[in-house]
């Protein structure tokens, strides 16, 4: 059979788009691109009330600043509650609603570091009543410590000292570390049936470190106590050990100091920490924590917008 001219181009032509298409799907296959991470910011009501500014304490203004200025969400500090009556959390939790804002996060104080068993069992029937309180006011994620030693003369003593205490006399770290396992493992069952996720707070006390936040996260081994990761509680180049407690975060901590912080101030590289938090896939809330002089009603917005820059968020 005689061949056309025609007919023997289309042939090659056939021939060398089938081999062009094997050898393409022969290649691996390219990596999806990673999709952008846009964390939301919330406040902290901590930042306005400060535990000294008495008109800036009610949460229901708490609300209504946040959604003013443009946050996602509030994080309530328990201590700043005047009341764990199931009517007085339900009004708040309306209250968020109407703002269209969250309530993602309770931050709770408590200690284990004692050698006081009767103290460590308190704290922890504490500590689940809190858990009790999140759950009703629709919280997922509580902030949780260590709590300290105590041989400091106060917070201001033990903030000059950078944090640093030694323990009661008779007593070692190690033995602070079996307690505060111990009395976290009471608390996970509590925790769970709440749904509840804690976080362990680098927060002086064992905490300090964050040797010590990691071997305590391991120690627990649950997925119910992972860590608050704040971003100004390590004192001496910071951004190392952040690293090393950050894949671990439920919640973040952005601290910021305008007008000067109250016990010490950091200058902080946020756009550094926003590529440190996204490389390691956190996607949680970045709960911004003022720590100024400055009146929050002006630099809780100033910060606001430090945060939504270098996470790309304005």
């Amino acid at each position: 059979m005689s061949t056309t001219r025609r007919g023997f181009l289309s042939g090659a032509a056939g021939v060398a788009l089938a081999a062009s298409s094997q050898a393409i799907a022969q290649q691996p296959a390219s990596e999806p691109a990673a999709k952008p991470i846009h964390n939301r910011i919330g406040l902290a009501s901590y930042s306005l009330w400060q535990f000294v500014r008495n008109e800036l304490r009610n949460l229901k203004k708490n609300l209504d600043l946040a959604a003013e200025w443009g946050f996602a969400g509030l994080e309530v500090l328990q201590r700043q509650m005047i009341s764990r009556e199931p009517g007085y959390l339900h009004d708040l939790k309306r209250h968020a609603a109407l703002n269209g804002l969250d309530l993602y996060g309770l931050a709770t104080h408590q200690t284990f570091l004692t050698p006081d068993r009767a103290k460590r069992r308190e704290n922890v029937l504490t500590t689940c009543d809190y858990l009790e309180q999140a759950y009703e006011l629709g919280i997922p994620t509580m902030r949780v410590q260590t709590g300290t030693w105590g041989t400091s003369k106060n917070f201001d003593d033990l903030m000059a000292h950078r944090g640093i205490e030694p323990p009661i006399d008779g007593y070692k770290d190690e033995d602070g570390f079996k307690w505060v396992v111990d009395c976290f493992e009471q608390c996970i069952p509590t925790a769970q049936r709440c749904g509840v996720t804690m976080g362990l707070e680098n927060h002086w006390g064992l905490g300090r470190t964050p040797e010590g936040v990691k071997r305590i996260i391991e120690s627990v081994d649950s997925p119910w106590l992972r860590v608050t990761c704040d971003i100004g509680n390590f004192l001496e180049e910071p951004y190392d050990k952040l690293e090393t407690i950050a894949p671990y975060a439920s919640m973040v901590h952005a601290k910021t100091y305008y007008g000067g912080g109250l016990w010490y101030t950091l200058d902080l590289d946020y756009p550094r920490i926003a590529a440190m938090l996204h490389h390691v896939g956190y996607r949680g809330y970045l709960s911004l924590e003022f720590e100024g002089r400055e009146s929050p009603l002006t630099g809780v917005p100033k910060s606001l917008a430090v945060l939504q820059k270098a996470f790309n968020l304005g």
